[in-house]
């Protein structure tokens, strides 16, 4: 592994290894973690301060591409975090697997470091398959997280190979108050992974309560999967996810409209629900008030 020395008089424990700042003494390491990462980790706010101050890189990186800003915001620390975004640690820094401080801070359910990434630039939009902050707050039931992603564009509908939507990983965790706001935000209830749906997940997850709601917003029982499979073929026997799909009727006349003018207005329109000439009553219907 070679070694650039910084230059002057003083040797600097900060060595650049493949075109990134890392610590070389402990290089050798199978983690490759440096003082720095221990500290954001452990949200020791007045040691990453001194460290800082002793000449330590506020973005130095593990062998694995991971940052003390990933560390922090791992743990949710914010205030370690708000230290080191302020001391211009790159608020997108990638590791080897893809994730990003975002990623992180979706996965440990930390609102307050969610919010402080997208206000120092952080991208909303993943470049890695496996590591998308809108499927990961989702996937982890993190309402708050996802509330913040999506005002600032993350994309409703976006499905990843493997992945599938957002709203298929929230469906497969189970996480029921993630599904809900993403359907009330206009998910689109047919959007799944590959022929897999929302629904096809629920049902395997065994969650009723997630598969009534899926119904309610218009999911197809009747859609089979790439084997062919519909839901009710994929529900245990004289479970309660069964009887809930075999309660759920054809959709009311009201409930028809209220699916087409939903789509018709689309997800970026759906706020504007409230101006439209209908009675109060009708607007909460529309809006599943």
């Amino acid at each position: 592994m070679a070694a650039v020395r910084a230059v002057g008089s003083q040797p600097n424990p900060l060595h650049i290894y493949g075109g990134r700042t890392c610590n070389l003494l402990m290089a050798d390491w199978w983690s490759d973690r440096s003082p720095l990462h221990e500290a954001a980790s452990q949200g020791r706010l007045l040691l990453l301060r001194s460290l800082v101050a002793q000449g330590f890189h506020v973005d130095t990186l593990t062998m694995d591409g991971v940052s003390p800003l990933h560390e922090a915001c791992l743990g949710g620390h914010y205030h370690c975090a708000k230290f080191l975004l302020e001391s211009d640690a790159k608020a997108d820094a990638a590791s080897a697997d893809g994730a990003t401080p975002l990623f992180n801070s979706c996965r440990s359910g930390s609102d307050a470091c969610v919010g402080l990434l997208l206000q120092h630039g952080a991208s909303v939009h993943s470049t890695h398959q496996l590591a998308s902050p809108m499927h990961e707050a989702a996937k982890k039931d993190h309402r708050e997280c996802l509330e913040l992603l999506l005002a600032c564009g993350a994309q409703l509908d976006t499905e990843l190979p493997e992945v599938g939507s957002p709203l298929y990983s929230a469906c497969g965790a189970g996480a029921a108050s993630c599904v809900e706001m993403l359907l009330l935000a206009g998910a689109d209830v047919g959007v799944g992974c590959g022929r897999d749906s929302p629904l096809h997940a629920a049902v395997q997850r065994g969650d009723p309560g997630v598969v009534e709601l899926l119904l309610d917003f218009g999911a197809n029982a009747f859609y089979g999967n790439s084997e062919g499979r519909t839901p009710l073929d994929l529900s245990a026997p004289n479970s309660s996810v069964r009887s809930a799909l075999q309660r759920k009727g054809p959709y009311s006349l009201s409930q028809l409209c209220r699916f087409c003018i939903r789509k018709r207005l689309g997800r970026s329109r759906l706020h504007r629900a409230p101006s439209l000439s209908l009675p109060p009553r009708m607007q909460d219907f529309l809006l599943y008030n």
